[in-house]
């Protein structure tokens, strides 16, 4: 009967004392249960007998009573909770509840000014209780402590513009007393600004290098092309002297590859190059994207002075397209050999001479 009873909300059945799943729950005369510890050790130490969650006041102690429907629903809750381990577990990168005790849950919330990061079980008395309803609230953040002051654990709520530093109220009122001070608020929107113009122009000079890259490989692809072009026209022009000019034609053939070699495997470098700079740059665009969407002020002014210095624009290499394959005024050398053999045969057929090429 109990576990059919668990889909009713687990926060129904939260101690509002010790902010944890009933132990012993026990009920008192305006309804509301507690553990049987914790409120008795209220009404000791108080000596004021009223409900911790609603105020009621009783002329005398009640008599405290275990209430069974309660404890047989909160005995399901804990069935399920080890039957269902992974449902207490965060994912790697989330951050944890520092209030959970019988595992971790996912905090909703960090509060700067308790520092410390609660659930969503955990999280309600900064919703409910007036006095924490002033604590500053943030995203799940799992460096709060860069939140407080070295020197005086206090929260950090001041930007110093003279010293470009985080302070807290007692830093303002001592060390930087005379300084220009400002909201972080108020300094993020200037730094925001500043970021996004740097974002604009880290990411055309990542446009610029794909361009480039795009070129390079252009490149590389005409050198080929002329490369090949010109093996296939050496060739042709050897067809009627292979037999006389062989290691020639192949001597040609080699300066062509080794050329062809050099200039794509100079480019290559260069593609090589400008890629992992993208890498390099794609990679700071990122951090800077999830610097300029954070809602902890604090992280961004300490983490800003890192990401958003101004990067040299630096010299895009360059490669020619120029090939220098030409290998024409050879050719033309070529064929006045070969008409120059045809007359030495025709006129000395039967004195043939030893012919330097």
């Amino acid at each position: 009967m109990a576990d059919g009873c668990i889909s009713v909300s687990q926060d129904q059945f939260t101690c509002s004392v010790c902010l944890e799943i009933l132990k012993d729950p026990v009920s008192i005369p305006c309804g509301h249960s507690f553990c049987i510890e914790c409120i008795s050790k209220c009404w000791d130490q108080s000596g004021v007998y009223s409900c911790p969650h609603c105020r009621e006041m009783f002329s005398s102690k009640p008599v405290l009573r275990k209430n069974v429907i309660v404890a047989e629903i909160v005995d399901g809750i804990k069935r399920r909770r080890l039957s269902s381990p992974k449902e207490m577990c965060t994912r790697p990168g989330d951050v944890e509840c520092d209030f959970c005790t019988e595992g971790k849950f996912k905090a909703v919330k960090s509060c700067l000014t308790c520092v410390a990061s609660f659930c969503e079980t955990h999280i309600q008395p900064h919703k409910e209780v007036t006095s924490w309803k002033t604590h500053k609230l943030v995203d799940p953040a799992g460096n709060l402590l860069e939140n407080l002051c070295i020197r005086h654990k206090k929260c950090l709520e001041i930007f110093c513009r003279t010293d470009q530093a985080c302070i807290c109220c007692l830093c303002a009122a001592t060390g930087h007393r005379g300084h220009e001070t400002v909201e972080p608020e108020k300094e993020r929107f200037g730094k925001q600004k500043q970021l996004e113009v740097t974002m604009k122009e880290l990411q055309q000079r990542i446009h610029e290098r794909q361009k480039k890259v795009e070129d390079l490989q252009l490149a590389i692809n005409f050198v080929k092309t002329c490369a090949a072009k010109e093996i296939e026209e050496s060739q042709k022009s050897f067809v009627d002297l292979i037999n006389v000019i062989e290691e020639t034609r192949k001597k040609v053939t080699e300066l062509i590859k080794d050329k062809e070699n050099r200039e794509v495997e100079k480019a290559e470098a260069l593609v090589l190059k400008l890629e992992k700079e993208i890498e390099d740059l794609m990679r700071t665009d990122n951090e800077m994207t999830e610097l300029s969407n954070t809602d902890d002020h604090i992280h961004f002014l300490q983490t800003f002075p890192s990401l958003c210095v101004p990067a040299g624009d630096g010299d895009i290499p360059c490669i020619s397209a120029h090939t220098g394959f030409s290998f024409e005024d050879l050719r033309r050398e070529l064929f006045c050999l070969k008409e120059r053999l045809e007359d030495i045969i025709s006129d000395t057929w039967n004195e043939p001479k030893s012919l330097s090429v």
